[in-house]
């Protein structure tokens, strides 16, 4: 049973990403990202704000810290998503997402000069790879001629900020509570959200995209948010986070079910070869050197 709670959250962020696709037929990437958060932040209003007004004076030495955490978190990464989708697959963000995990492991070197092991080198090279096959729809080499399409690169971008965002909210640690956590930088979300919206060709919401932002708003901002803490509190943060890597699975299937996305041969190798890469990472399977050097050798 506690397994169903992270399943249902990774479930939901799945379909969250065919609703930022289905989003971009019918909303502003600009109105889609405000309201979202906007929405979530109101749910979560009545619940939060008696707790950030008893810690409104520890609040104020927090503010730039809670900033950059809703920049990176709320704007970048899933703003990037929204106008992704309109130059990329449902499928191509489920895999590239998938690569969080890994992008967190070279910032934390490059930025904060953590070590990184021999394993942890193989499946950045495993999950590149398969990166490559997959932008390059099986032909990586077609990459230095044409370049990574548009939404694969905003995508990138967005699965780089996410990281920097799970590394910073580690190191920093609010001391705030997972759900006023959340709820500030919901809030500070929109306010940074607003210049956006003057890019935006409509910031209206026709009908058929008030399903759309329901369930971006509610669905995955809050009711998965739930489900993952509870993961986190039934089964321990690490164990909840190896359910993270059935992301592009699902992603897939659902984009193939509801969208009518074709799953071809590079989706499937690149995104086994990512998966094996990120478990290389995180140390969910093991190669014993001497088996890499007799492979080499051969």
């Amino acid at each position: 049973m506690a397994m169903l709670f992270p399943l249902l959250a990774v479930l939901i962020w799945a379909a969250n990403t065919i609703v930022s696709k289905a989003a971009a037929q019918v909303l502003d990437p600009a109105a889609i990202s405000l309201y979202r958060w906007l929405l979530a932040s109101l749910v979560l209003m009545p619940f939060c704000l008696p707790a950030v007004r008893r810690h409104l004076g520890e609040l104020k030495r927090w503010l730039p810290r809670l900033l950059v955490l809703a920049m990176l978190g709320m704007v970048m990464f899933q703003c990037l998503a929204y106008y992704a989708a309109h130059s990329t697959s449902a499928t191509n963000m489920g895999v590239i997402t998938a690569l969080v995990p890994l992008l967190g492991l070279l910032l934390n070197a490059a930025v904060f000069r953590q070590p990184v092991g021999a394993m942890a080198w193989l499946g950045v090279v495993v999950s590149f790879s398969g990166v490559a096959y997959l932008l390059g729809q099986g032909d990586p080499l077609s990459l230095l001629a044409h370049g990574i399409n548009p939404g694969d690169a905003l995508m990138l971008a967005g699965a780089a900020a996410y990281a920097l965002y799970g590394i910073l909210l580690k190191r920093w640690a609010p001391p705030f509570g997972a759900w006023v956590n959340l709820y500030l930088q919901a809030s500070l979300a929109v306010l940074l959200l607003l210049p956006l919206t003057f890019t935006a060709q409509s910031m209206a919401i026709p009908a058929k995209g008030i399903g759309l932002v329901l369930f971006a708003g509610i669905g995955s901002s809050v009711m998965a948010a739930y489900f993952w803490m509870r993961g986190i509190q039934k089964l321990g943060s690490e164990r909840t986070a190896i359910f993270m890597n059935l992301l592009p699975l699902f992603t897939a299937l659902l984009a193939s079910a509801l969208l009518g996305e074709t799953i071809r041969h590079y989706h499937w190798l690149g995104g086994i070869l990512i998966l094996l890469g990120v478990a290389l990472g995180q140390g969910l399977l093991r190669v014993r050197p001497g088996l890499i050097l007799s492979f080499v050798n051969k």
